[in-house]
């Protein structure tokens, strides 16, 4: 089995943070369908594991710059990630239900990162991704 690429320098990354190795769970969905549409995804969650090939992180890795952010995290454990999002200034994050947060989001927009309350997997799904 090839280890996945080293995607840290990918500027249409993708991080999916909130990931578990659950396939039930609509992270793990999300991180599948982001691979199979041919998205450079990223996996970070509370535990270290495996989707697929892909490790999953418990910690963005230095030197990261991502894209977008899809947040599979309710807002309450989003502060614990407030000031790294702030820092890795994506262009997008998504905050799929259960993870909205209009605070945080006039926060982000305020640093000039679009926020988008939505699904990927329908994002995906519709082509509007």
């Amino acid at each position: 089995m090839l280890a996945a690429p080293d995607l840290r320098g990918m500027e249409e990354l993708t991080i999916v943070l909130g990931a578990s190795e659950k396939p039930d769970r609509y992270a793990n969905m999300a991180a599948r369908r982001l691979m199979a549409y041919g998205h450079a995804v990223m996996c970070i969650g509370r535990r270290p594991g495996r989707i697929g090939d892909l490790p999953i992180h418990t910690e963005i890795p230095a030197g990261t710059r991502a894209h977008t952010v899809t947040l599979y995290l309710s807002a309450a454990n989003q502060s614990a990630w407030r000031e790294r999002l702030l820092a890795l200034k994506p262009q997008r994050v998504i905050f799929n239900p259960g993870a909205e947060n209009p605070e945080f989001a006039r926060e982000l927009e305020s640093a000039g990162t679009e926020t988008v309350d939505a699904c990927t997997l329908v994002l995906l799904a519709t082509g509007e991704y």
